[in-house]
């Protein structure tokens, strides 16, 4: 359980992404009724528009977006290795020790990040945890750099530590901020373990695994995860970056023994025709559909008045909107499927952590009367 100023957050718990201070096709109402209980934001997007300092004049993220429960702000780390060793075209960042110098992807102006920066922006913002400035490195890359850009992320870290420290541990709104620091190394066991034992030592109040491959190869992120699961603290969050793309991913990640992971995807898929279904059988999800997703574009579903998925308690599913419907309105280009079908994916994935936590908690259980014999 974290407990935050907007509230407590119960883990494992998956995040929906609201990049720019929405997840995109939902108000704050329709995050209510999936039963999200904290929210990603980007720091990055919401630096370039409208501006860190005109979300604080709002009253910070949560009243901008008029969400009312906990919230995370990513570095822009990220952002900053996609416009630079991650972009497939133009390279628009570059990286020194001091910070990243780096052109806009909206209007080319040229902007500044440093570990302090990353900091102010994150605070002016106001979520209720925030994230360490890191250097994502890519998989593919030679050993040389990644012990470069290694060693300077640990640097940043402690720049990040104490900026947030001279910053009071506050929002500017003036609500508690937890900071969690990064875990980085690319694929390299050595860098990976040695990064784990260096975070985990340093007072932050959770520790995430980030890097190119974690979310997006899960074969490879539960073999860094076996690397470094012994090196990580017991009694903190442990949070996986960019992952839970399918529903397998979110229960494959839990049995790691993750407590928070985020993804775009279930709104991305939605917004592309494709619906999650299936459900949670003993140890496995099981689907008739590959990956758990119905394409609701296919021909088969134009006159079928079935639910998207019979016993799931979204929005949409309970107000009775139908496969045929949905299918005439993704064909037709209408924007009220992107809000039902973004509804459905949101609250397919939190479901489906509430039964993880469930069975987890039942099996705790069983074990402590196990044991009381």
């Amino acid at each position: 359980m974290l407990t935050t100023d907007h509230g407590e957050v119960q883990t494992p718990v998956f995040m929906p992404v609201g990049t720019a201070a929405t997840v995109k096709a939902l108000d704050g109402e329709d995050i209510r009724t999936t039963k999200a209980e904290i929210v990603l934001a980007n720091t990055y997007h919401l630096f370039l528009r409208p501006g860190e300092k005109t979300v604080s004049e709002m009253g910070g993220v949560q009243k901008f977006m008029n969400w009312n429960g906990p919230m995370l702000t990513d570095s822009g780390g990220f952002q900053v290795f996609s416009l630079g060793l991650g972009a497939k075209g133009e390279t628009l960042s570059k990286i020194d020790e001091d910070g990243v110098t780096f052109k806009s992807h909206l209007d080319g102006q040229v902007h500044r990040f440093t570990p302090e920066k990353s900091m102010d922006i994150q605070r002016d913002l106001g979520a209720d945890i925030i994230m360490a400035f890191d250097e994502c490195t890519p998989d593919k890359i030679e050993k040389k750099y990644v012990r470069e850009a290694l060693d300077r992320t640990h640097r940043w870290a402690e720049r990040c530590l104490k900026r947030w420290e001279e910053n009071g541990k506050k929002s500017a709104q003036g609500a508690d901020q937890a900071l969690f620091g990064i875990i980085q190394g690319s694929t390299d066991r050595d860098m990976r373990e040695e990064a784990a034992k260096f975070i985990s030592s340093m007072p932050f109040g959770g520790v995430a695994l980030g890097g190119e491959t974690i979310g997006y190869n899960m074969e490879a992120t539960q073999e860094v995860i076996g690397w470094v699961k012994h090196l990580l603290p017991k009694d903190k969050p442990i949070y996986t970056m960019g992952l839970g793309r399918d529903p397998q991913n979110i229960v494959d990640i839990i049995k790691c023994g993750i407590d928070m992971f985020d993804c775009v995807a279930p709104t991305r898929l939605a917004r592309n025709g494709a619906l999650y279904h299936g459900e949670l059988l003993g140890e496995n999800f099981e689907s008739e559909f590959s990956n758990g997703r119905l394409n609701i574009s296919n021909a088969q579903f134009i006159k079928d008045k079935s639910l998207i998925m019979e016993g799931c308690d979204c929005f949409t599913c309970q107000s009775g909107y139908t496969r045929g419907y949905l299918n005439h309105l993704y064909k037709s280009k209408e924007l009220t499927y992107y809000r039902l079908a973004s509804i459905h994916n949101v609250r397919f994935m939190v479901r489906l952590v509430e039964q993880m936590r469930g069975k987890m908690r039942k099996n705790s259980r069983n074990q402590e009367l196990g044991n009381s014999r």
